[in-house]
């Protein structure tokens, strides 16, 4: 009986462990999707969102 309890932890972690995979795949692919242009002109987005009047930083 002992024995049952634990082999369905154990699939229960392992199937976790698979859906964590399957998300960070799934984020990976959308993040690379973006082209280099996209990806500099939303970081120039927000840093203009983060500072005052839009101010360069460097």
């Amino acid at each position: 009986m002992a024995r049952s309890w634990w082999k369905w932890v154990g699939l229960a972690g392992a199937a976790g462990v698979l859906a964590t995979g399957v998300v960070v795949a799934r984020n990976e692919r959308a993040r690379r999707s973006y082209t280099p242009e996209q990806v500099r002109e939303r970081l120039r987005q927000r840093l203009a969102e983060a500072t005052p009047d839009g101010e360069r930083t460097s």
